[in-house]
């Protein structure tokens, strides 16, 4: 078998997992069996031939062995289109122009964060994918289909998480759940949302009036997330949610993305940036100024560090440091310092030092977009 044909995929018990094929007809798709090719998929649980492809054209599979992980190889897509593809979108509230000309392609698979403070136009943008709202102008393609035409097929792709979730008060967190899954026309199997209910740490028996903040923000990833789809658009997810959920959740998307999930989604939290996405887009005043690899933009982080010296130094060894100013400093038995971006020159300054204690302060994600578009106004 020719492996570069084919992507490694790590499976989940009792999981289901989709293969996209896009534009091939399943009949001339080779059906794995035993002693073929496709020898890497026993163990699989395959749907009956016909039912075995979705109306948005992915192989379904099932591992069965209930109680093991295992390795697995997928076919990789034949000319793949983006899963999301934004050209020169725009879209104004009378005078006020939220949107300038987006411009953005997110690929099959991938993890995107979309980042930008209050107002840039992060909900607006998702919206308009969705067709909650027109944009003025602009092409927009979802998973190949155009949200203004197909809008019941990219709703059936696509799990939403809205950034003001409104539910029913009345409803207990089950019964809306159940609602959801009706909706999508997807029977009566409400495994996949009991499962994530109980990793979110959720009680679904509750009437949602008598949920906190928190558990209303954790129904709604479970909504968005329990029929797995093949995108995500995730709206500020994590907010509301304390560290050990926050955590739990972003290992549940990493798994979707193991899964073949695509997965969007705006953050203020600089942690969710670094731990989970494989790109970011920054948004600013309805444009986007740059698409970087998530380790690129922490490059431009702005530190702050305080070190203490068990006897004076001479500080004035640190202004010669690439991208280290002094703020301040006491007789050279303390100092100050901001670092802009990698921090390896300093850290090789001070293990030359008497340092006695290094206090560094992570920088806000604010902070980050002010020096990165500080920058981009000193090039211009």
């Amino acid at each position: 078998m020719d492996l570069a044909k084919y992507d490694r995929l790590h499976l989940k018990p009792a999981r289901l997992y989709f293969i996209p094929i896009f534009e091939i007809p399943w009949n001339s798709f080779d059906f794995p069996q035993s002693g073929s090719a496709w020898d890497e998929f026993v163990g699989f649980q395959f749907l009956e031939r016909q039912a075995c492809f979705r109306s948005d054209g992915c192989f379904l599979v099932k591992w069965s062995r209930l109680h093991n992980d295992a390795i697995a190889w997928r076919p990789l897509l034949m000319n793949p289109q983006p899963a999301i593809m934004l050209r020169d979108l725009v879209k104004s509230y009378g005078e006020v122009k939220a949107l300038r000309g987006v411009d953005l392609a997110v690929e099959e698979g991938e993890i995107f964060g979309f980042l930008g403070p209050n107002g840039a136009g992060k909900t607006t943008t998702i919206r308009c994918m969705l067709d909650l709202i027109r944009p003025d102008s602009g092409q927009i393609q979802i998973l190949g289909l155009d949200p203004q035409q197909n809008p019941v097929a990219v709703h059936a792709r696509t799990g939403y998480l809205p950034g003001e979730l409104n539910l029913d008060g009345n409803l207990t967190g089950r019964a809306i759940l159940h609602y959801f899954h009706e909706l999508r026309g997807m029977g009566s199997n409400t495994a996949r949302a009991l499962e994530l209910a109980e990793r979110l740490d959720v009680d679904l028996n509750l009437p949602i009036k008598n949920l906190s903040h928190g558990n209303k923000q954790k129904l709604g990833l479970i909504q968005a997330l329990m029929d797995e789809p093949r995108l995500l658009l995730l709206d500020e997810p994590t907010s509301g949610l304390d560290p050990l959920i926050q955590r739990e959740l972003l290992q549940i998307l990493a798994e979707a993305r193991e899964s073949g999930a695509t997965i969007f989604f705006s953050s203020h939290i600089i942690s969710v940036v670094e731990h989970i996405a494989n790109r970011v887009g920054i948004l600013r005043e309805g444009k986007i100024i740059e698409v970087a690899e998530t380790s690129d933009l922490l490059k431009r982080a702005v530190r702050r560090a305080l070190i203490r010296f068990r006897h004076p130094v001479d500080v004035s060894l640190f202004k010669e440091l690439p991208g280290v100013s002094i703020l301040s400093e006491d007789g050279g038995l303390s100092v100050l310092l901001q670092v802009t971006g990698d921090m390896e020159g300093l850290i090789k300054q001070l293990a030359q030092q008497p340092v006695i204690e290094i206090e560094t302060e992570r920088p806000s994600l604010e902070e980050i977009f002010m020096t990165y578009y500080d920058a981009k106004e000193s090039e211009a």
